[in-house]
């Protein structure tokens, strides 16, 4: 069962009072019936956000539908452990104090020692190392232990047996991963620190359930169950707290009735429904805009539809981590002619299968040992490459794959089926992904990836103060340019005052007659008088200056303000192109380090849609993998945007995406088409060159481009 945060959650019990007639809703994943709706819709949304996690595997951030599949998933692969296994990893398991990787660690290294009936090893046998399988183990006494094996041959057919000793005995593959270990570890406990089995469990294997003597002092047993120490006084207080937990449970209860009534009563209320719901509940609206009808997608595949999904994760692996691999990308058309073509030796197929291979081979992973023990040259070459290929097939051991070495070794490789070559090459990958190396790779990407987003964060960060700046600096200026203003309305209004002032000076003569006759009786007065009087007109005319040099100033300020603000609107668009060159140019950097291709999102049926910027077309995988189609063109990309019905929560997520990488999406799927059209073009002149006998230089035929696939990432 998921966990809500890592705690244990309780699903609801089906109503006990229900009628045949009676309309009720159904969560599909659970089973949980539901009598009024905004309570099943608050159930809903609760299940698709993202804070379940797998009890099994541990992940984590997993939506609740998504922590099921997990679960189904690892519990799958618990039940791959050999049953002779099973009792001695729990024995370990039981009251050990280690850590989950430490814990797993110690389980595959002791069980590495215990070898069961059946186990396929290789043993020493003159002097090389054979396949064989143990039959029977012996015990003499206080000797070693020896067991009894079956020498096998290549067809794995049972030739003689003999009695080895373990030392001469070694595990062809391991059947125990810390993959399997983890999931198996947390299926089989239900607390850790100290990993204590379930008591049915213990008790199905013979394993006893009590503490050891060195944690009886730290944790003791209650109902079963271990509990530490430092709870026992909570556990003693816990009858005399019995009944106020009782009141307690009893008030909750009461108020989780009165909460519903108080749901109903808004629903009974409102009568409305808060979009976006889950997509198969909405129902058609007065208010829903006029939808196109949804486009059918092309399904004209070279290969198998089954196959389609393989040839999809081998082309984007090989794409995005080509630098890593030394293998420069291909179209995705190219593979899948490839892979179609019956020519053994096809460039592209070799260097594919070299490059993985190769990889495998630096990562010193347990295809490097097998080579080192069968004295092969690590240099893979145009010659010697289905070798390789065919060791590493024996490795998987995998029987569907492994009937072809023999089609493999005789150079025939060209005559497998399209499924067969896809199985090889996904296994391949699968391989691959598991590596040291690419995880310190995807490692390297998630710092850089980390980097760069500090570094954008930071810019915002610096785009905002400068924003800040600018609104305190235009501030400052509206309140300069006011002064100023106020300054020049006070100056003229004293020029104003003046000329009043000199007209009524002259008007009046009685007073013009007797300023003249002082003037006249004191000489010196007069000079003084006289100078004053010329300052009083110079100062008029220095007034009269400064008001039109303060006018002037004014109009330069006005229009140079004018120019500030085209100035300021050109530094805006650049600015704007600036920022928007920055923000592609994030976006690319952040696809350069490529972590995985996630789905564009899905639609109301839970069809799932793909885009490859490499490929450019968006392709539509069913929701049971089981069919595949795409959209090549604009046309059919907009009438499928203008088909979503965004009350959906999945539509409405999946139409923001498209959004989102409209402009280039359209960019990718126009060079496509024009792609398409020339290669249309070429090949009718070349039926019309064929027809007219025209004597010209012949063109490449594109359909043919991947027989010319050349590695130019090659390593040296």
């Amino acid at each position: 069962m998921p966990l809500l945060k890592k705690t244990p959650f309780t699903l609801r019990e089906p109503p006990k009072d229900l009628k045949p007639d009676e309309i009720v809703y159904q969560v599909r994943f659970t089973k949980e019936i539901f009598r009024n709706y905004q309570a099943y819709l608050n159930r809903l949304n609760l299940y698709r956000q993202r804070i379940w996690s797998c009890k099994i595997s541990g992940k984590v951030n997993l939506t609740y539908e998504e922590a099921l599949v997990s679960e189904k998933n690892a519990t799958e692969k618990v039940q791959e452990i050999p049953k002779e296994l099973v009792a001695p990893a729990l024995r370990i398991i039981q009251y050990s104090m280690l850590s989950l990787k430490d814990l797993a660690d110690t389980i595959a290294t002791k069980l590495q020692e215990n070898l069961f009936v059946g186990a396929e090893l290789q043993g020493r046998k003159d002097g090389a190392l054979c396949p064989c399988k143990v039959v029977k183990v012996l015990e003499e006494g206080s000797a070693k232990i020896k067991y009894e094996v079956a020498w096998l041959d290549e067809n794995n057919k049972i030739m003689e047996t003999s009695v080895v000793k373990r030392d001469n005995l070694e595990w062809k593959k391991f059947p125990l991963s810390r993959r399997m270990l983890k999931p198996f570890i947390r299926n089989s406990i239900y607390r850790s620190s100290p990993w204590v089995l379930h008591n049915n469990v213990a008790q199905k294997h013979g394993i006893s359930c009590d503490p050891p003597q060195e944690l009886k002092g730290k944790f003791f047993i209650q109902n079963g169950l271990v509990v530490c120490n430092k709870k026992r006084k909570d556990a003693e207080n816990g009858k005399n707290n019995e009944e106020g937990g009782k009141r307690k449970k009893k008030r909750v209860q009461g108020e989780e009735v009165e909460a519903t009534k108080m749901e109903i009563v808004n629903e009974m209320e409102n009568n409305r429904v808060n979009y976006p719901i889950d997509d198969l509940l909405v129902q058609p609206g007065a208010d829903d805009p006029v939808f196109t009808d949804r486009p059918s997608p092309s399904r004209d595949f070279n290969i198998q539809m089954e196959c389609v999904g393989d040839l999809l994760v081998v082309w984007d692996f090989c794409c995005s981590f080509g630098r890593m691999l030394y293998l420069s990308p291909s179209t995705l058309e190219d593979l899948e002619n490839a892979v179609c073509h019956k020519e053994s030796n096809l460039s592209l197929i070799v260097e594919m299968h070299s490059a993985l291979l190769r990889l495998l081979i630096k990562d010193k992973s347990e295809y490097f040992l097998a080579l080192q023990k069968r004295n092969r040259k690590m240099k893979i070459t145009l010659v010697n490459w289905a070798e390789y290929l065919c060791d590493f097939l024996e490795l998987i051991n995998v029987p569907d794959l492994s009937i072809h070495t023999t089609t493999i070794k005789r150079g025939h490789y060209g005559l497998l089926d399209v499924r067969d070559k896809l199985s090889i090459l996904r296994a391949l990958v699968n391989q691959v992904l598991e590596t040291d190396l690419l995880r310190e790779k995807l490692g390297e990407h998630i710092e850089q990836r980390q980097a760069l987003v500090a570094t954008r964060r930071g810019e915002a960060v610096e785009e905002g103060r400068r924003r800040k700046e600018e609104k305190d600096r235009s501030k400052a200026e509206t309140l300069e340019d006011k002064g100023v203003n106020g300054s020049a309305k006070e100056s003229a209004k004293g020029n104003l005052n003046v000329s009043a002032n000199e007209k009524n000076h002259f008007e009046n003569g009685e007073r013009a007659k007797e300023l003249n006759e002082k003037v006249i009786s004191a000489p010196e007065n007069h000079i003084s008088d006289k100078s004053d009087s010329h300052g009083s007109d110079t100062a008029s005319k220095k007034t009269k200056q400064t008001a039109a040099e303060i006018l002037d100033e004014n109009v330069k300020n006005l229009s140079s303000k004018m120019g500030g603000k085209q100035l300021k609107q050109e530094t805006k668009e650049v600015d704007k192109r600036s920022k928007e060159q920055r923000r592609e140019h994030f976006e690319r950097e952040m696809e350069k380090r490529v972590l995985r291709t996630n789905s564009l999102g899905k639609d109301r049926n839970y069809n799932r849609y793909w885009w490859f910027r490499r490929d450019g077309r968006i392709f539509v995988e069913s929701s049971d993998s089981e069919q595949w189609g795409y959209y090549s063109s604009k046309e059919e990309l907009d009438a499928f945007m203008g088909s979503l019905n965004c009350k959906g929560e999945r539509e409405k997520a999946l139409e923001a995406q498209l959004q989102k990488l409209y402009s280039r999406i359209c960019v990718e799927l126009q060079k496509r088409s024009k792609d398409l059209d020339q290669k249309i073009a070429v090949e009718e002149e070349a039926v019309l060159r064929r027809s007219t006998r025209v004597r010209a230089l012949p063109r490449e035929n594109t359909a043919n481009a991947f027989l010319r696939y050349a590695n130019k990432w090659k390593e040296e």
